[in-house]
């Protein structure tokens, strides 16, 4: 039912779930699943964590403290729809600036949308581009943030450099991921749910199991906490931490650009 994780090597660039593919296909074959899921992303999230994302991504924006300050600049990454964002400037007092990066012109599309009808539009941008590859000039942000997003990304090391170039000194990194359970009835009541009943509902909420079956497999492809961890380390970032989310289900890493 599983495969091997992905070590702290690398070795994501060529994995679609459970499947091998070349790494030039990787990309493609991921931004067809959320152009499938843009319009229903929210109930996709729902499903997959039985709701719990929503408190993880509160937890994450109580890590991350925004400044109540309008200099204050943050990157969301693979962030189209929104929900980091506006999360983090409304906990800023509305005051922080925050640009929204997504590959996926779809998910965009949704994240523009719902900052419109929340009011929310003067602090965000929008941006269109491939997080390997950031159209930013170098200490550019004071927080680096992505939310169950650094898995879909080929070469996690790459944008994991990228993310530590545009940050400015004294800047933060946080990622939010699924990752590995560390309890054992825990894992195998998770393994179940994921396998058997998530496919099955995305199915019967948009029509297409597929991109729910790649969804479950690529976050057991993802590299542990610990192994992540050290690719965090290796990207620059001094004091990388994790803390785990309801038994390892999802884990926030965090690291500082010293």
């Amino acid at each position: 039912m599983t495969a091997s994780r992905i070590s702290a090597d690398g070795g994501m660039e060529t994995s679609y779930g459970f499947r091998q593919v070349d790494e030039q296909e990787k990309q493609g074959l991921v931004n067809e699943v959320f152009h499938k899921v843009a319009k229903r992303y929210d109930i996709m999230n729902d499903v997959m964590s039985a709701g719990l994302h929503r408190v993880w991504k509160d937890a994450m924006i109580a890590a991350l403290n925004p400044r109540k300050d309008a200099g204050y600049k943050v990157l969301d990454v693979a962030g189209g729809t929104g929900d980091i964002a506006f999360r983090i400037v409304e906990a800023s007092n509305r005051l922080a600036q925050a640009t929204v990066l997504d590959i996926n012109g779809s998910m965009l599309g949704v994240g523009a949308e719902r900052a419109q009808k929340k009011g929310l539009s003067d602090n965000l941008t929008f941006v269109e581009a491939n997080a390997e590859s950031l159209p930013f000039e170098d200490n550019t942000f004071d927080a680096y943030t992505i939310a169950f997003g650094i898995r879909n990304v080929p070469r996690i090391d790459v944008a994991l450099s990228e993310a530590f170039r545009v940050l400015k000194r004294g800047g933060r990194l946080l990622v939010l991921e699924f990752s590995e359970v560390d309890l054992p009835l825990l894992d195998r009541v998770y393994d179940a749910w994921s396998f058997n009943a998530i496919p099955k509902f995305g199915k019967m909420i948009t029509g297409d199991a597929e991109p729910y079956q790649y969804l479950v497999e690529s976050i057991r492809k993802f590299p542990n906490q610990a192994d992540f961890a050290r690719m965090v380390s290796a990207a620059g970032f001094s004091n990388v931490k994790f803390t785990n989310y309801t038994g390892g289900i999802a884990a926030l890493h965090s690291g500082w650009k010293i």
